[in-house]
């Protein structure tokens, strides 16, 4: 399975259906979050080499894809809809199609599994630590600590268009605070910020 549906695979249909840096980014940036969260699940399973690889993989690729249609078919009727037909007709697993779907509010698929709960956790707050970093004179992720993400989440003139309350219930799908959340996705981030363009300048 991970050698035919890998994070490679997943990031070559983001680039094919996406044109938009920055839609990207956000699919780089959920993504890296989301597969934190199969790292530590992979843990908690007592899952070890093919297997936790194969766990963490459909993790980061949920993360990449849930969006992929996004640019193309916007629309509440189609995204992520024809994204996950797609899929679904190239024979990805039905885990991570399920995740794509239950993302979306409007689809009527419950959160169920934990990587559904995980890739709706880490959407909206993967949008929002890219925000607090773009504000940073460095631009860097690096720069953004949790007690000033959590103040900037009780701010709404600040980056409006990111749901708070998306954060806050997805932190509690996942059994935890919203300061444990913001700390887990952050620090994934700021481990591969290079990766997203977010290490910033001097």
């Amino acid at each position: 399975m991970i050698e035919q549906f890998g994070r490679a695979d997943a990031l070559a249909l983001l680039e094919e259906w996406t044109q938009g840096e920055s839609l990207r980014k956000h699919g780089l940036a959920v993504s890296v979050c989301t597969e934190a969260y199969g790292v530590k699940e992979a843990a908690r399973l007592g899952l070890e080499g093919a297997e936790a690889a194969e766990l963490v993989a459909r993790y980061a690729s949920a993360g990449l894809l849930h969006d992929m249609d996004y640019e193309r078919h916007p629309s509440l009727e189609e995204h992520p809809f024809v994204g996950v037909k797609h899929l679904r007709e190239l024979g990805w697993p039905e885990s991570v199609l399920q995740a794509i779907l239950a993302h979306a509010d409007y689809s009527g698929v419950a959160r169920e599994s934990h990587l559904e709960r995980a890739l709706f956790a880490c959407d909206e707050l993967a949008g929002f630590l890219t925000a607090c970093a773009l504000v940073k004179p460095t631009k860097s992720v690096l720069d953004v600590e949790v007690k000033g993400v959590l103040k900037k989440m009780k701010d709404k003139a600040f980056a409006r268009a990111v749901k708070r309350e998306d954060i806050t219930v997805g932190a509690e799908l996942l059994g935890l605070s919203v300061e444990e959340h913001v700390g887990n996705c952050l620090r994934a981030m700021q481990e591969r910020a290079g990766e997203l363009g977010l290490e910033g300048r001097e």
